[in-house]
């Protein structure tokens, strides 16, 4: 063997302890980040990884995700925009039937039978819903979103947003604030009544005073509050007051009491999260756009029902992957603790889906306060994400990353390859219903959602051998 010469460097990948002991020689190293895909996924992944038509798909579902728009166009009731007729709910997540429905969930489906008065007490309403008597399916499958437990009742008010590049709706419903809230499966008389004066009051001022002022771009309003400080999961302070900016001059014009003016204003202002349920639909929007594209292996929904979690991916439409939702690791209200908690819930992670939230930790290391971890590990995440996903979005810009585009596109096959999960900012609810928010932290997907995702893949790349017939 030939001994290095000066310009030499031995390329090493794998175990660390090799490259250490050839640089503590003074021999030149050039250390490969590489690692053995998740094990059992090696023959899917390579099926998908060869699938001529993936690196075409990728790049048109992130081009589509970078243009789609999200115009805030409307506030209307849950009954006219998405059909729900009395008794039936949409919820966050996937699928999930009543005997597997986690107590947070559970609460939240209580709750909103009680304020839709078809039932008197909390324990009426859950022996309506335990024997069936009730329906429920996902937010996803009517392109709503929801929060946390994210149920929603034909009542309850809608924000209403477009995306006129790619013709398409999505809704959300309006956020309660934090605590004891139904979206957390609290359903104590405070919260039935707090959801009453939204639906009286809060929800036909916001339609007048959005009717009178015309469509909201979201989008702009998101890529100036992550310009300061905000991730537009966790922390929404600056698009809460932004948003307001825009609504508050017709709402002083419309014909409202000024008590229930001044009601309005305060509450929207007060509760820094407001912004989020603007925030997801928008999100929505985007990662819509990318679905349905044959070979593309972009991630379009992440999603939790607070016992199972849920992606869906362009390439295989809406078929729902799931694994077990993962216990956060945060911070804790009060006297909560970790036994208190309930394992992940909501739909909110279609922030970090879209590349905001998480994603962009780099852009809002306050949240570090709200979340856990220090402001170095918000910029470690961010940049981490980067090596997950197909592209950037240029529209969102980080200042501290010299105004690189946030991380945009979450491939399966970087995830199957690196063995590196998205992260997601949440909130936590309390397990036991009827407890409310107890916390919140940092979670990651389960890894069963991908590899179950990668072998979706695979079987759907047609035969080589016989174009257009796909593999079973």
């Amino acid at each position: 063997m030939t001994a290095p010469t000066s310009t030499s460097a031995v390329v090493t990948a794998g175990a660390a302890l090799f490259a250490e002991e050839l640089t503590r020689q003074g021999v030149a190293t050039v250390d490969v980040d590489w690692r053995p895909p998740v094990s059992g996924t090696e023959d899917a992944l390579a099926t998908v990884m060869l699938d001529p038509r993936r690196v075409t798909a990728n790049q048109e579902a992130l081009a589509r995700m970078v243009l789609a728009r999200a115009q805030l166009t409307d506030v209307r009731p849950a009954a006219e925009v998405l059909d729900l007729q009395p008794g039936q709910f949409l919820h966050a997540g996937p699928p999930i039937e009543w005997e597997r429905a986690s107590g947070p969930l559970r609460g939240a489906l209580i709750g909103a039978t009680v304020f839709e008065g078809l039932a008197d007490d909390p324990e009426a309403a859950e022996r309506l819903l335990a024997r069936g008597s009730l329906s429920w399916e996902p937010c996803h499958s009517r392109g709503a979103v929801g929060p946390m437990a994210g149920v929603v009742s034909p009542s309850m008010w809608m924000l209403e947003l477009y995306d006129d590049v790619h013709d398409r709706y999505s809704w959300c419903s309006l956020n309660e604030g934090l605590g004891k809230v139904l979206r957390y499966g609290a359903y104590s008389a405070e919260v039935i009544d707090r959801l009453r004066w939204m639906t009286d009051v809060l929800g036909p001022a916001l339609q007048a005073a959005t009717r009178a002022r015309g469509p909201i771009d979201v989008l702009a309003i998101i890529a100036q509050m992550i310009q300061m400080g905000d991730e537009g999961h966790n922390r929404n302070r600056a698009g809460t007051l932004m948003l307001l900016k825009e609504w508050l001059p017709d709402l002083i014009a419309a014909d409202l009491r000024r008590a229930d003016l001044a009601e309005v204003v305060r509450f929207v202002s007060g509760n820094d999260h407001f912004f989020l349920n603007v925030a997801m639909p928008a999100c929505k929007l985007i990662t819509r756009a990318a679905s349905g594209i044959p070979g593309s292996t972009v991630v379009t929904t992440m999603a939790r029902n607070g016992t199972d979690f849920g992606i869906q991916v362009s390439g295989t439409g809406e078929e729902w992957y799931v694994g077990p939702a993962q216990l956060a690791d945060g911070l804790y209200l009060g006297g909560f603790g970790p036994d208190d908690a309930n394992p992940d819930i909501g739909d909110s992670a279609i922030a970090e889906t879209a590349g905001i939230g998480g994603f962009a930790m780099a852009t809002a290391p306050a949240i570090v306060r709200f979340v856990g971890g220090t402001v170095p590990d918000a910029l470690r995440t961010t940049a981490r994400m980067y090596d997950l996903c197909v592209g950037e979005n240029p529209s969102w810009a980080i200042p501290v990353l010299e105004f690189r585009g946030t991380p945009t596109g979450i491939d399966v096959t970087s995830v199957l390859r690196t063995g590196q999960l998205p992260q997601i900012n949440t909130g936590m609810a309390g397990r036991v219903a009827g407890t409310g928010q107890v916390g919140a932290g940092l979670v990651t997907p389960p890894m069963e959602c991908f590899t179950a995702a990668g072998h979706g893949l695979a079987a759907a790349v047609p035969s080589p051998h016989l174009p257009g017939v796909v593999r079973t």
